[in-house]
């Protein structure tokens, strides 16, 4: 692993896999979520297909720049989400987090990528796209959606697991982690290897006074639709059957929105990567990049 130190003061924490003389494909974690939200073995298994492949904690989380002690107005966030009130001050939106894993590619010296988001990272690799667009050669968003609070609407349970501030112990982390299961893969989730990782994310970092900061970074920037329909950049957008955090309706109004973008609907995929959906789904990225690639060396002539 290692650390770049952006213009903007952030520090990125983050680990590559493959040769870096191959396309480099950024992969971004989701809300809460450490870079380990992003399994060694899918890494490497993406980094199989000729990629560069690197994975990194977005800022107030894990390893790269925290926040410390700056607060969010929860009950006027609240207020504002429920529409009974205006915006609190957010130190930071999608769009400082977008800006962090763009300053990342210009430390690793990528001129042109591929970024892959998934859920709150599927937020930010769109932004990119409005945002950064030259900087992207293909965007993949991941069980997410586009901030209109119409579509992708959780199940009310799964929307109050993801709310509920974690335990501080170990042990109580460890067992709150099997939450997840009512957002997981129905078919493939495994309790065994959910309490496994969460073990690790709470051995390597446990800084849950970020989660605030990220969800109102969330919230700050709101419906993305409009944003959405001026993407000129190639988008797949990914999406699980068994997703209740975030419903098959949001990945199919961001694929709707976005001109000329593809559609993958999972069956068995839920809020989560399960290890059995790794070959579909690492083949469908590279295979995506690669015809991004192709259709724009054709743009240019090249």
């Amino acid at each position: 692993m290692a650390r770049v130190s952006l213009p903007s003061g952030v520090e990125i924490e983050y680990e590559s896999f493959g040769s870096r003389t191959d396309p480099t494909v950024l992969l971004v974690s989701g809300y809460t979520s450490q870079m380990l939200g992003w399994d060694e073995g899918f890494c490497r298994a993406l980094a199989a297909h000729g990629r560069h492949v690197v994975r990194y904690d977005n800022r107030d989380v894990g390893l790269s720049t925290h926040f410390d002690g700056v607060e969010i107005d929860m009950p006027a966030l609240k207020q504002y989400i429920k529409r009974e009130g205006p915006m609190p001050d957010v130190p930071y939106t999608l769009d400082d987090m977008a800006a962090d894993g763009v300053g990342l590619a210009d430390a690793l010296g990528a001129e042109i990528v591929d970024v892959v988001g998934m859920s709150m990272g599927g937020m930010i690799v769109q932004t990119m796209a409005v945002n950064h667009g030259r900087r992207l050669r293909s965007v993949v968003s991941v069980m997410s959606t586009t901030g209109d609070r119409n579509v992708g609407r959780p199940l009310p349970e799964a929307f109050e697991i993801l709310l509920t501030a974690p335990p501080d112990d170990r042990a109580g982390y460890i067992d709150a982690s099997v939450n997840a299961k009512i957002w997981s893969s129905k078919r493939y989730f495994d309790e065994a290897r959910c309490r496994e990782k969460a073990a690790a994310s709470y051995d390597r970092m446990f800084y849950p006074e970020g989660y605030a900061r990220q969800m109102a970074a969330i919230v700050a920037l709101g419906d993305r639709s409009e944003s959405l329909r001026t993407v000129d950049v190639p988008m797949l957008v990914i999406h699980g059957v068994d997703d209740t955090l975030i419903s098959q309706s949001g990945g199919e109004a961001t694929a709707a929105l976005v001109p000329g973008a593809e559609l993958l609907i999972v069956d068995d995929m839920g809020h989560d990567i399960p290890e059995p959906l790794w070959p579909t789904l690492t083949s469908a990225i590279a295979a995506f990049g690669d015809r991004a690639g192709r259709s724009q060396s054709r743009v240019k002539g090249e």
